[in-house]
Order: structure tokens, then sequence, then C-alpha cells
């Protein structure tokens, strides 16, 4: 293979001469399996599961099954090449790994496990609001574990402004370059998994390290969070998400952030339009994993109207499933611009820490590039709806 590219396969079965396998599975859908034996139950079902009956997370991976790739033969792929810029930062694969909150409840080095793993191998991380570790010592150990490390930052937008502004204020001065405003989350939705054992991390004072630090948050306090936690706790419960947000309040972004901004939870073309036309940089086209509302549409059904509809205008990006590199495949030919990794970096990262956040960046990584070349696909600039055949084929 190209040494310009992902070697990951060759190392295996070099490794493989001496006895040694992978200690993780390299069908990143099979650590779901791996992860229901190892992990502590309730942990395992807030990773895993979704609303209501899960019906979304399966419209997710049936939605991708119904695309087929079409592989072209007799095309020059010897020297590929799949790097990207996506608002203005230059990725040498498309991918990110999506905001996941509560990671402390997953690994004890949670998102600083991440983090590093994240910034070893050039791959952004789009950190969420509900971590255990604080904004900017997740920014510290991602600016000292690589060179040119590209952080984001995930809002959950609260009902105080004060504390809004303040996070956007922290992230921005700690390096994050772009915001992700993530829409569809203004309250959770009914997850049994977690009901049935009485589990979420937040409850438990896991995920809430951003507010407790947070000199808004803590000036609403009648105490410090440090003198009476439960309180803070509860505090930051109530005023967790804001169900009284509309379009009209998306200049408040602007006003306290001065890099790109991107919506998460779009899925449809015409919210996708009012995002554009009210001036933001990109969307996510996602349905938050299935964790919000059971019955959705899934996500890769919903992706082509919606570059469809904004593509020439924004960047568009894509959640919703991705298990290995034809799924990859198949969301950017649709138009998305670069995929984000969610369950399979978060299972791994509960499996092997560190170590195992890498095998799946790296698994997936070769995986998509090994796809790309047997398709006949050299470069990025190659794919298009042509490239699958598909339910409006």
């Amino acid at each position: 293979m190209d040494r310009s590219l992902e070697n990951y396969q060759e190392e295996i079965f070099a490794a493989g001469l001496d006895g040694a396998v992978p200690a993780l599975a390299t069908d990143l859908s099979r650590l779901e399996d791996a992860a229901r034996s190892r992990l502590r139950p309730e942990v395992f079902g807030y990773i895993e599961g979704g609303a209501g009956a899960g019906d979304t997370i399966a419209e997710n991976a049936a939605a991708l099954r119904r695309w087929r790739i079409v592989p072209r033969m007799l095309t020059d792929t010897s020297a590929p090449d799949y790097a990207g810029e996506v608002l203005g930062m230059r990725l040498a694969v498309p991918m990110l790994l999506a905001p996941v909150g509560g990671l402390g409840a997953v690994h004890a080095d949670g998102e600083l496990a991440v983090a590093r793993a994240a910034a070893s191998l050039g791959v952004p991380a789009i950190v969420s609001t509900t971590t255990s570790a604080t904004i900017e010592e997740i920014a510290r150990e991602l600016a000292r574990s690589g060179a040119g490390a590209q952080y984001w930052f995930q809002l959950y937008w609260p009902k105080s402004r004060n504390v809004a502004a303040s996070l956007l204020g922290r992230a921005q001065a700690a390096g994050y370059g772009v915001l992700v405003l993530t829409l569809d989350t203004p309250m959770l939705g009914w997850r049994p998994h977690d009901l049935d054992r009485g589990f979420t991390p937040s409850v438990r004072g896991i995920g809430v390290g951003n507010h407790l630090s947070d000199p808004a948050f803590c000036a609403e306090l009648a105490e410090p969070p440090a003198d009476n936690p439960g309180a803070a706790i509860a505090h930051r419960a109530e005023i967790f998400g804001d169900p009284s947000l509309t379009w009209a309040d998306l200049p408040f972004l602007r006003q306290h952030w001065d890099g790109p901004i991107v919506l998460k939870g779009i899925l449809s073309a015409a919210d996708a339009e009012r995002a554009a036309d009210a001036g933001m940089d990109g969307v996510v086209v996602s349905n938050h994993g299935g964790r919000q509302v059971d019955g959705a549409i899934g996500a890769l059904d919903a992706l082509p109207p919606v570059v469809a509809a904004v593509g020439d205008r924004m960047t568009v990006l894509f959640d919703g499933g991705i298990r290995g590199g034809a799924d990859m495949f198949k969301a950017l030919a649709l138009g998305a611009r670069a995929v984000l990794i969610g369950r399979p970096y978060v299972y791994a990262l509960g499996l092997a820490g560190q170590d195992g956040v890498r095998h799946v960046l790296r698994a997936l990584r070769n995986d998509f590039e090994l796809t790309m070349r047997l398709a006949g696909r050299p470069r990025l600039s190659d794919l298009s709806p042509d490239a699958l055949v598909g339910p409006s084929c």
C-alpha cells in the first residue's frame, strides 16, 4: 500500500507472523457485543440505547444498507489522495469524532484519553459540553498530544444566556476552531435503557465539569459547587436545555463566536435552507444516533435532500450509523464533506482506553481507503451519487 496512506492492515499482518492479533475486532460493528459483556450494564446501556423501542437506530443502519457501491475497474489508484478541507481545516481523511457526553462513566480517563488518541492521528475531535474534564483541560491535552491538533466545541444551549456566553467565551479562548450547536436535544428523549436502570451520567455528577467550573454558572448558585454539589447538579439539570429557542435566537451565537458555526441535528431540507439563510456555515445531518426521536427518518435518507438544498451554500456533514469504510464511502458519495464517528470509538474507549480509540480510527481510515481504491476512486472528487445504486436510482 502507498506509504502516504494508512498501513494498519500491513502492521496487523506483520504482527500475526509472531502470533499477535489485534486486541479489538477490526470489524467495528462487533465492538458492541464485546462491550456488552465487559462494561457495566448501566454504562453499556447508556452507550447502546436509543429513544423508545430503538427504531431510529435500526433505521440508520437500514438506510446505509439500502445504498450499494458500484466498483469501477482499470482505474489508476496507485497514487490516491483522500485529504480534504472542511471549514478551513485540512483533514487527512474526511472523518471527525462526534461529541459524546459522559465519557467519564465509560473510562477513568474519559475525554482526555479520546483527546490524546484523536490528536495523535490528526483527527478533529468535537468536544461535548457535557464532559468531566473541562474545556480548557481537554484543549491542553489535545495541544500536547499532536502537532496541529484540531478541535471543535459542541454546545448544548442552556436556558441561562450568561452561562451560554461564558461557555462560548471559554471555548474560544481555549482555541476551539468551530462551534457545533446541537439542536435536537432541548431535553432528553425517552430512553428506556437508561430509565430502566435509573442511570444517566449527569445525575451521578459525571459530565458536569464544564458547568461546575464555569463562573457564570457558579454565580447562579447559593453555594459553591464544592460545598453543595447536589444543588449544583440539580441547577445544571434545570438549565441544561432551552426548548424556547427559535431561529430568531441564532444571532446570539454570532455575537459570542468568531469562527464557523455548524448546526447539528438537521433532517429536513427546509431546516437546512433556514440555516443557510441565517448565515450558518454548515449543518450536520443527524438524528442524534437515534437517541432523541423514536421512529425518525434514517440519517442517510435525509442526506440527499439536504445536499440538494444547501450543498452549494454551506458545508454538509453526516452523522448516523457509520461502522466501516463502506458507510463512509456512501455518505461522502451522497454529498457529505466528512462524517462523524460516534458509538464505535466510545465502545473502544470502554474496552481499551486511548489505545482502543486509536484502533477504531486507524481501522476505519484503512478500511475507507481500501474501499475507495478497490471501487476505483483515487480521489474524494471522484465520489458522486453515480458511485452508488439505491432507493432513488
